[in-house]
């Protein structure tokens, strides 16, 4: 006789720290069928669907930092509740008080649980304190959903947006499950629309979104777990152990799998919201093609790109108060921007590198009077992407060691200790990692017509060819898995 499993049951209700849910796992796969179903029956009932995708949003976000959902619930009543006073408040200065507020709760939370160790370390010294980190647990997410929050409170206050009257409305958009832990940082101009918006999922859209789940889930669970785990882990973890031909390779490696890691998980949100009738910007756009540093930014996790420099950059001053703020505030922006991905020193030189490139960049551009939609050709193209690739390299060196000593070693090696001789063990001791980096950055550098496409291929696909390509994927995926589920990178940010 069936019986229920309680156990089973009490699994998949209550959060565990050790395996939160991500799109890539079992679970999520399981869990995320029998809600299309339930949200295909709602189709015709607006609110409903609302509420149930808010319900599930909620639920998702317990399943990846357990209690810590409540701070979902805080940032969402707040910002609407402070958008909503801004349209009945004629004074200026009462405006600019209630967007202070919302600034004061969004980045008081981040600030608390992301910034509050590195802070007091820093502060220990002035009294003579031993530094022990307090145990401060970081929800995953907070930094995506702070700052999707805030773009909204300052869209209504700048009067960019009208508040919305719905709190559904806002708690839905807010919580939206495919981009809530790590992004894209959708705009509320962009989506809000969308809300209230008939269900319509045409054969194009279903199409596009097999085909943003399929390439998202290839890049994460086939090239850039099996790359980390049987080759870039071992060289960052230990970079004084290998040659600098290894470090080299290890940061190539690295390179691929952030790129990988993070587009990936973007491209599934992206593929998601359009099995469920969303349509998300682009947040990224083959990173690696640029031939500035300052085309990279226009294409590398260009939702944070774009609002740094709409609420922070601009906000300064961005290019109005002459050219040396104009430097200052490009390189206080990317300070900002490294500080955002993680409380410690090695992403604030990153985001400073970074900062500093840019302003060379403009610098340079304007000495030579060339205009912003010069693009280089030819020979000179290819340098200046060879050169801006391994420019955003060395800078990845900062990013993924946790240490400065680490940075400082695997650079030495590879200047000091390079040893090409070891190229041709290097490359069979590891042919397998090495053949997935080579396809990963082939398909990379692949023109973007081939991209577009394999995605009409996939829409012109009957809905059996669909699934096929889904199974087939998933059947690679688990030949290829050589641990548990990996999470993604950006879940620490």
């Amino acid at each position: 006789m069936w019986q229920l499993d309680w156990s089973k049951l009490a699994e998949v209700l209550t959060y565990d720290p050790s395996q939160p849910m991500i799109f890539n796992s079992g679970l999520f796969l399981f869990l995320f069928l029998g809600f299309s179903l339930v949200y295909a029956l709602l189709q015709k009932k607006t609110t409903a669907r609302l509420l149930f995708v808010t319900a599930f949003s909620y639920y998702f976000y317990y399943k990846s930092s357990g209690i810590y959902f409540f701070l979902l619930g805080i940032v969402t009543v707040s910002d609407f509740l402070l958008a909503r006073q801004m349209v009945h408040t004629v004074a200026h200065w009462k405006r600019k008080f209630l967007v202070v507020v919302s600034l004061c709760i969004n980045l008081g939370l981040l600030c608390y649980f992301k910034y509050t160790n590195f802070f007091y370390e820093m502060l220990c010294p002035l009294w003579n304190g031993s530094f022990e980190p307090l145990d401060i647990f970081l929800p995953v997410g907070i930094s995506f959903f702070t700052f999707q929050s805030l773009s909204y409170t300052l869209d209504v206050y700048r009067g960019d947006l009208k508040p919305l009257s719905s709190l559904l409305d806002y708690a839905f958009y807010v919580s939206f499950f495919p981009q809530l832990v790590a992004g894209p940082i959708v705009r509320a101009r962009d989506f809000v629309p969308q809300i209230r918006q008939p269900l319509r999922v045409t054969n194009e859209m279903f199409g596009q979104g097999i085909f943003f789940i399929v390439s998202g889930l290839f890049k994460k669970a086939v090239i850039s777990d099996y790359i980390s785990i049987n080759f870039v882990e071992r060289i960052f973890d230990n970079p004084g152990l290998y040659s600098g031909l290894e470090n080299l390779f290890g940061v190539y490696g690295y390179a691929l799998q952030i790129y990988c890691d993070f587009s990936g998980y973007s491209d599934m949100a992206i593929g998601l919201a359009l099995l469920l009738g969303f349509r998300f910007p682009i947040n990224f756009n083959s990173p690696y093609k640029s031939d500035s540093v300052t085309d990279f930014w226009h294409r590398w996790h260009i939702s944070l790109s774009t609002w740094l420099r709409d609420y922070l950059y601009i906000s300064m001053g961005g290019n109005r108060k002459g050219k040396i703020r104009t430097y200052i505030n490009l390189i206080v922006t990317m300070l900002l921007g490294g500080l955002w991905h993680g409380a410690s020193w090695n992403f604030i030189v990153w985001g400073g590198l970074h900062g500093a490139a840019l302003a060379v960049h403009k610098f340079l551009r304007s000495l030579l009077h060339r205009p912003k939609t010069y693009r280089s050709t030819g020979i000179r193209r290819f340098f200046a992407v060879v050169i801006t690739f391994h420019f955003v390299c060395f800078c990845w060196i900062f990013f993924r060691n946790t240490t400065f000593e680490g940075s400082q070693t695997m650079i030495r090696q590879i200047f000091t200790s390079f040893h090409p001789e070891l190229f041709v063990q290097l490359i069979t001791g590891y042919w397998k990692v090495f053949a997935l980096m080579a396809l990963g950055y082939v398909l990379h550098w692949l023109p973007d017509s081939w991209q577009d496409a394999c995605s009409r291929g996939v829409v012109r696909l009957p809905l059996v060819g669909q699934a096929l390509l889904v199974i087939v994927l998933i059947f690679i995926v688990i030949q290829v898995k050589s641990s548990d589920i990996q999470p993604f990178i950006y879940f620490q940010f």
